[in-house]
């Protein structure tokens, strides 16, 4: 039997990377939807719709690990770890994108005047965007520990 590579699908590692996406992601979500302005910037459009993809996708995957953690049986096939990177990656850059954009223009706003983005709604995007972050970091890390335990299968 082959050794389970630590953060690799099935694992405890790749449980607790999951549920930090989910922590990150809903924030990420919460942040950014706590004001109702958030609609007239495209760049903070996409982002609510990013995290709103990478959250589900982690609560389902979560579930997987979660099981495989409690009933010892690692899911080994290469055609669904392949779709498993496959969605990582793609989403894993999509909320990169969405977090870079969300940074760069809240910045922009912050600086330009003050009537386009007062202080506490400014922050708020500020942490949405940091959130954001720190759940491309989470989902991408899994994607790479899942890319390593492929050519092994």
């Amino acid at each position: 039997m082959m050794e389970a590579v630590p953060g690799a699908l099935g694992t405890s590692a790749s449980f607790a990377l999951r549920l930090g996406q989910i922590i990150f992601s809903s924030a990420s979500l919460l942040f950014m939807c706590l004001d109702v302005q958030f609609y007239s910037y495209t760049s903070f459009s996409y982002l609510v719709t990013v995290m709103g993809l990478v959250t589900p996708w982690s609560v389902s995957l979560a579930l997987v690990d979660a099981y495989s953690v409690f009933v010892k049986c690692l899911p080994r096939q290469p055609r669904v770890l392949l779709v498993i990177i496959v969605g990582d990656w793609a989403l894993s850059f999509l909320s990169l994108g969405a977090a870079c954009s969300t940074a760069s223009v809240t910045s922009l706003l912050a600086d330009v005047e003050s009537s386009y983005c007062p202080s506490k709604i400014c922050s708020r995007y500020q942490l949405s965007a940091a959130m954001a972050f720190m759940s491309w970091f989470l989902s991408f890390a899994s994607t790479l520990f899942n890319l390593w335990l492929l050519p092994s299968l």
